[in-house]
């Protein structure tokens, strides 16, 4: 079997999803742009973790379970929107701070790799990709190191794209542009949490399908 094909069919469909602003590209930002380069560098390890963590269950039969127990699925989905709605409540309740452009502020409550780790854990976006996408790539004949490759450009992508997003955004003319707005930054990253929250609790109703 020729395997490029099916890296190629996958990939075609996960790297333009993980460029696609979703609770991950948030929370990647909202950490950049309100704790510095630091932060959001953990945070984006903490992403690329979480998609090597879900890529790697999706090629060992994730689908199927969540399919076979859609109470699972509902249960991820409504945890899920409800993580992410209470991390909205947090940051508007979050008071102003001062931020160092020397990328040394630590400023605020967390860990931002467990942050970047849980925001991912709760998106069920990245389930949905995962269990679609990936887990109907997998076929008997796949050897491991297909599997393997798979997982590893999964988090070479994550790694690469989100490094590239923190950069950006901690750089010290975006910093400098925006330090007078970061408190906002930090309410509108939020009101998305809230909003994408909302939405999947909304659709939790609707059956997990690949």
């Amino acid at each position: 079997m020729d395997w490029t094909l099916v890296f190629v069919s996958v990939f075609a469909i996960f790297i333009p999803a993980l460029m696609l602003p979703g609770p991950d590209f948030i929370g990647v930002v909202r950490s950049s742009m309100a704790r510095g380069a630091r932060a959001g560098l953990m945070t984006t390890v903490g992403v690329t973790i979480g998609l090597g963590f879900y890529a790697s269950l999706s090629l060992i039969g994730l689908s199927a379970i969540l399919i076979e127990y859609q109470w699972l699925a509902w249960t991820v989905r409504v945890c899920g929107g409800l993580y992410l709605g209470y991390l909205g409540i947090r940051l508007l309740l979050t008071k102003p701070a001062a931020l160092d452009l020397d990328g040394g502020d630590d400023a605020g409550s967390g860990n931002p790799l467990l942050f970047g780790f849980l925001v991912t854990l709760t998106n069920p976006k990245a389930i949905v990709l995962f269990t679609s996408v990936f887990a109907t790539a997998v076929t008997d004949a796949m050897p491991l190191w297909v599997m393997a490759a798979m997982i590893g450009l999964v988090m070479a992508s994550s790694l690469t794209w989100y490094t590239l997003v923190t950069l950006f955004m901690s750089s010290r003319p975006v910093i400098a542009r925006f330090q007078h707005a970061r408190h906002w930054i930090e309410r509108a990253a939020g009101a998305c949490f809230i909003a994408i929250g909302a939405k999947i609790l909304a659709d939790s109703r609707n059956p997990l399908t690949p």
